[in-house]
Protein backbone atom coordinates (compact mmCIF):
# COMPACT_ATOMS: atom_id res chain seq x y z
CA UNK A 1 0.00 0.00 0.00
CA UNK A 2 1.54 3.30 -1.01
CA UNK A 3 1.74 6.28 1.65
CA UNK A 4 1.10 9.04 -0.98
CA UNK A 5 -1.81 11.30 -1.07
CA UNK A 6 -3.60 11.42 -4.57
CA UNK A 7 -4.56 14.84 -4.70
CA UNK A 8 -1.64 16.44 -3.68
CA UNK A 9 1.01 13.98 -4.15
CA UNK A 10 2.68 14.24 -0.32
CA UNK A 11 5.26 11.64 0.34
CA UNK A 12 7.00 10.79 3.80
CA UNK A 13 9.45 12.79 5.27
CA UNK A 14 12.83 11.44 6.29
CA UNK A 15 13.47 13.23 9.71
CA UNK A 16 15.94 12.62 12.83
CA UNK A 17 14.54 11.34 16.44
CA UNK A 18 16.57 13.26 18.78
CA UNK A 19 17.56 11.80 22.26
CA UNK A 20 18.10 13.13 25.64
CA UNK A 21 21.92 12.38 24.87
CA UNK A 22 21.49 14.03 21.33
CA UNK A 23 22.56 10.87 19.68
CA UNK A 24 19.82 10.68 16.14
CA UNK A 25 18.46 8.07 14.88
CA UNK A 26 16.72 7.86 10.99
CA UNK A 27 12.86 8.34 11.49
CA UNK A 28 10.33 8.54 8.61
CA UNK A 29 7.39 10.84 9.15
CA UNK A 30 4.19 9.24 7.25
CA UNK A 31 1.61 11.39 5.40
CA UNK A 32 -1.50 11.57 7.61
CA UNK A 33 -3.86 9.83 5.28
CA UNK A 34 -7.82 8.78 5.19
CA UNK A 35 -9.77 6.61 2.38
CA UNK A 36 -12.45 9.00 1.49
CA UNK A 37 -15.39 8.99 -0.76
CA UNK A 38 -15.81 12.51 -2.15
CA UNK A 39 -18.39 13.55 -5.34
CA UNK A 40 -16.53 14.26 -8.15
CA UNK A 41 -18.68 17.77 -10.07
CA UNK A 42 -16.77 16.59 -13.22
CA UNK A 43 -17.62 13.09 -13.58
CA UNK A 44 -20.81 13.05 -11.95
CA UNK A 45 -19.96 9.88 -9.38
CA UNK A 46 -18.53 9.15 -6.41
CA UNK A 47 -14.82 8.34 -6.11
CA UNK A 48 -12.90 6.57 -3.58
CA UNK A 49 -9.39 8.24 -2.93
CA UNK A 50 -6.63 8.16 -0.13
CA UNK A 51 -6.44 12.01 0.91
CA UNK A 52 -4.16 13.60 3.49
CA UNK A 53 -5.86 15.39 6.55
CA UNK A 54 -4.51 18.75 5.12
CA UNK A 55 -6.70 18.17 1.26
CA UNK A 56 -9.57 17.51 2.78
CA UNK A 57 -9.86 21.07 4.96
CA UNK A 58 -9.06 22.17 1.00
CA UNK A 59 -11.29 20.11 -0.96
CA UNK A 60 -14.28 22.52 -1.48
CA UNK A 61 -11.79 24.40 -3.25
CA UNK A 62 -10.48 22.02 -5.74
CA UNK A 63 -13.78 21.20 -7.91
CA UNK A 64 -12.11 17.45 -9.06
Amino acid sequence: MSKICHISGKTANNGYRVSHSHVRTRKIQNVNLHKKRIWSVKQQCWIKVKVSSKMIKSLHKIQL
